[in-house]
């Protein structure tokens, strides 16, 4: 199976990286294309992949076709290879804001198999989340072999499309509240004294082990919250500072303007 990538950027390569490391896919195995020569000569010297600068030749070749540009490239992209994708080859595309039904009129080839994905950059270090819609007439097998491959670098989950702006603001743009949040806490911990690097650290550390024990044990947020808040401690203090600044409130706000945001990226397109 050739797994083939139009745009070499970090996202691409955070995405070949995990398909090596965890096995799913040989150096062999994968093909690249990418305008700027430079960038597909490190991901050929880094990956010992095939790569170069011919999108139509990536395209004829791929059996598993992933378009890894910005959106604004997206159109140019597809206009230059729709000739060139075999009628077998399942094309994903990881561009933000763009549907299926876009993918649908911009390829306009009748049954081509198209798959819609939302990777986020945690994928650089393998803990990526990616929510994943399939167009009508995918066939399961198909899907399959996509998760595995978008599974490498971290979860994938199936959502309907209707989801997908609601993945961009809890997941696909999410990274940069949280490193906000992390810078913030750093913050606070060097104003009471505590070397800046260090307080990166331990900040980091404890935003990992609290998104680990979410996943890991099933429990409810608010329930793991509550055993961090001892009677009269040092925590439930802090928790009520949040809670009068509109913390959770400013979360849910934030994470809706994405949305927003997102659902106004597919208006534009029609």
């Amino acid at each position: 199976m050739k797994i083939g990538f139009i745009g070499l950027g970090n996202m691409a390569t955070a995405m070949i990286n995990g398909m090596l490391k965890k096995g799913v896919a040989r150096p062999e195995d994968i093909l690249g294309a990418e305008k700027n020569p430079e960038a597909a000569r490190r991901a050929k010297e880094r990956f010992g992949i095939r790569a170069g600068t011919d999108n139509r030749e990536t395209a004829r070749e791929a059996d598993i076709l992933f378009l890894a540009v910005k959106p604004q490239f997206l159109t140019e992209v597809i206009e230059e290879i729709r000739g060139q994708v075999r009628e077998e080859t399942v094309v994903v595309s990881i561009a933000a804001g763009r549907s299926l039904s876009y993918l649908q009129k911009t390829f306009d080839r009748p049954g081509l198999k198209l798959i819609r994905c939302m990777p986020n950059t945690p994928a650089l270090v393998l803990e990526g989340c990616t929510g994943v819609c399939p167009g009508e007439g995918v066939p399961q097998e198909d899907l399959e072999k996509v998760l595995v491959l978008l599974g490498s670098f971290g979860r994938a989950s199936v959502v309907p499309e209707g989801l997908m702006d609601a993945v961009v603001g809890v997941s696909g743009s999410s990274p940069a509240y949280v490193f906000l949040l992390i810078e913030a806490m750093a913050d606070g911990a060097v104003a009471g004294g505590m070397p800046r690097q260090q307080a990166y650290e331990f900040a980091a550390q404890a935003v990992l082990g609290s998104a680990r024990m979410v996943l890991e044990t099933g429990m409810h947020p608010g329930q793991l919250k509550d055993m961090v808040c001892s009677p009269a401690g040092t925590t439930i203090d802090a928790v009520k500072v949040l809670e009068e600044k509109g913390f959770r409130a400013a979360v849910m706000d934030a994470v809706a303007a994405c949305i927003e945001k997102s659902k106004a990226m597919q208006e534009a397109e029609k």
